[in-house]
């Protein structure tokens, strides 16, 4: 039998470090509809985690550091975020690991998530240890996404720029989705912040 999800051992990661290199500025601290970009994703994690958010920094930390307070969970800075998302992922599930049950995997450039999707996945975790509950969007499942305590070890392991996609497809977890077509919205360029920002006008 499965026992009820512990929902009080569910943090959220909140991914970052990235430099940016294609929106060609440090893009977390850009303006989307008003808001801060990285400030938008950590509302949306302390909405659901409270103190129980993970905010991880790296390219231009201090100032990505400075907009986001008051933070009322932790910050971690990735040194070696230039190898990609992988390794920032994997320093926060490290630094959470021995006190989670679950973790919510946020970006930073994904505007248009909201905390009630992310109620959303928790709500759907069964409480599984070897479970999943991924968005789907776009005809592929992704973040944001509930990765429950039994993957730690392989998110742990990830390395460069390998993201957690690559445990959707593993075999070792049961993988459950909820369709959220917005998350498809991602800022990678300039020209992303501007159609997505006109978007949500019109």
């Amino acid at each position: 039998m499965i026992a009820a999800p512990n929902k009080h051992g569910i943090y959220a990661i909140v991914l970052a470090a990235g430099s940016a290199t294609r929106f060609g500025s440090s893009k977390q601290l850009v303006e989307w509809n008003g808001e801060v970009l990285v400030r938008r994703a950590v509302t949306v994690a302390t909405r659901s985690c409270g103190a129980r958010s993970i905010l991880v920094l790296g390219h231009d930390w201090n100032a990505v550091r400075i907009v986001c307070r008051p933070f009322a969970g932790c910050f971690v800075v990735n040194e070696n975020h230039a190898t990609g998302l992988g390794s920032s992922l994997a320093l926060a599930v490290r630094s959470i690991r021995h006190a989670a049950t679950a973790i919510i995997v946020l970006l930073a450039d994904q505007p248009m998530v909201t905390a009630d999707h992310v109620a959303a996945l928790i709500e759907k975790w069964s409480g599984d240890e070897h479970e999943i509950v991924a968005s789907a969007y776009a005809q592929t499942g992704g973040v944001p996404a509930l990765f429950a305590k039994g993957s730690f070890e392989k998110l742990i392991a990830l390395t460069g720029d390998q993201g957690a996609r690559s445990l959707l497809r593993d075999p070792e977890f049961q993988v459950q989705h909820i369709r959220f077509e917005d998350a498809a919205t991602d800022i990678d360029t300039v020209a992303d912040l501007a159609r997505t920002s006109r978007n949500v006008h019109n």
